[in-house]
């Protein structure tokens, strides 16, 4: 798609709103946290993906010495799902540090859990990259998360916080869930509060559960 047959509607600092005009008199509408000339929509094929993802999601399991290995989640409030979601500890990529992609997922990742849980990541952690770039949804927006594993390796159980909290981040708690509560989860599809969750919630729960399983 040309830039020209893009008009911007809405801008503010996280969130703005597209007419992407692709045919005469045609108009897709898309929401985006770009800015014109980083926007998928207007990407050759030769550069789609040379642009890191807009936030970084994170599947952080806790490795508690003696202890069964659990999934730390929390409880996040979401303003359009009017409801506290379990949820993965995410953030947002800065765009300063876009030239640097892998070493700005991981910074973000590192960052987010200690804002999020108040976890320092250590010498004995890990954090990798699941997936570099996974869309959230598509068909409304050109939003992309990268997944991130983080194993946190403790001897004894690291104190958890939120009150790195900033701007409209509204939490209730981290949640420690075993892998037999991740099962449930699954199957459920809700949490314990019959409440449904995202997408990237079920993505940690099944990378946790298949990853688990495949060491026992």
């Amino acid at each position: 798609m040309k830039k020209e047959q893009i008009k911007k509607l809405y801008d503010s600092k996280f969130m703005k709103m597209y007419d992407l005009q692709y045919k005469e008199g045609k108009h897709y509408y898309c929401a985006s946290r770009r800015e014109e000339d980083r926007l998928q929509a207007v990407l050759p094929k030769e550069k789609y993906g040379s642009l890191p993802p807009d936030g970084v999601s994170c599947v952080v399991v806790l490795r508690v010495k003696g202890e069964e290995p659990k999934l730390l989640l929390n409880w996040e409030y979401r303003y359009p799902a009017g409801q506290y979601l379990l949820s993965v500890p995410a953030g947002l990529v800065e765009a300063e540090a876009w030239n640097s992609t892998e070493e700005a997922i991981k910074n973000t990742a590192v960052r987010e859990l200690k804002e999020e849980t108040g976890i320092a990541v250590g010498e004995k952690d890990e954090v990798s990259i699941i997936n570099p770039f996974v869309f959230s949804s598509p068909g409304m927006t050109d939003e992309a998360n990268a997944l991130v594993y983080m194993s946190i390796n403790r001897d004894t159980m690291p104190e958890l916080s939120q009150s790195g909290a900033e701007g409209s981040e509204k939490f209730e708690g981290c949640r420690l869930v075993s892998l037999a509560e991740a099962r449930k989860y699954l199957v459920d599809g809700k949490d314990e509060h019959g409440i449904y969750y995202p997408v990237y919630t079920w993505a940690a729960l099944m990378f946790f559960v298949t990853c688990e399983f495949l060491k026992l």
